[in-house]
């Protein structure tokens, strides 16, 4: 089962989430956090493989708190941005601070269903209209930003660098393993080591620093 914890400070919104969740296979609801400042000590009771996380929230907002589980170290859940605010700032800010996917509120039930289990499996989880963003980021890219990440990813060794590749390409880590003649262990092991030996959180942050490395056209 994939245990999953609604932080929204609407009690609405949690309720409709709850039920849809709740039809879906392999699902279960496992808790709830009516405001930012009560999603840490709610993972810590409930410990949730997926965290939907509302952006607008009092007391502390979803970005704070999403921070907040990635400081609390590796055993932090993949969170899911869920928000009505769909601003490309707000994507790349969201990303930045550790989350593996963003969908807006009015997301097709099974189009949230469908990324609560990407998450699950690490893998990122985005609307068309963020990955639109994320391309536009990349395509925007400075030489300073890229040099940056550059020195960054010079850290890896070549076949570390070579999954980072693919995961910028959006591959998940049977296509990888499959590409580059590995198991999929192996590019989880490799995968691993290149987020630990860069301080990132998850794939769509590496794939967020191999982007800004390539040469700007």
């Amino acid at each position: 089962m994939i245990r999953v914890l609604l932080a929204d400070d609407d009690p609405l919104v949690r309720t409709g989430l709850k039920l849809m969740l709740r039809g879906a296979d392999g699902i279960e609801v496992v808790g709830e956090a009516a405001d930012g400042s009560q999603v840490a000590p709610a993972v810590r009771e409930q410990a949730p493989d997926v965290v939907l996380m509302d952006i607008r929230m009092p007391v502390m907002d979803g970005l704070a708190a999403t921070r907040a589980l990635h400081r609390g170290g590796s055993a932090a859940p993949q969170v899911i941005v869920l928000t009505t605010f769909d601003e490309h700032a707000l994507v790349l800010e969201a990303m930045r601070s550790g989350a593996a996917g963003y969908l807006v509120k009015h997301a097709a039930p099974e189009d949230i269903v469908e990324a609560v289990r990407r998450a699950a499996r690490g893998e990122p989880a985005l609307s068309p209209s963020a990955a639109r963003a994320l391309v536009q980021h990349a395509a925007a890219g400075s030489g300073d930003r890229s040099e940056r990440a550059r020195r960054q990813l010079a850290q890896l060794t070549e076949r570390e660098r070579e999954v980072a590749a693919a995961v910028a390409e959006g591959l998940s880590n049977t296509e990888i393993g499959a590409r580059l003649h590995l198991s999929v262990g192996t590019v989880k092991t490799h995968l691993s080591s290149a987020l630990a030996k860069l301080d990132l959180d998850n794939r769509v942050q590496l794939a967020l620093l191999t982007h800004d490395a390539r040469p700007q056209s």
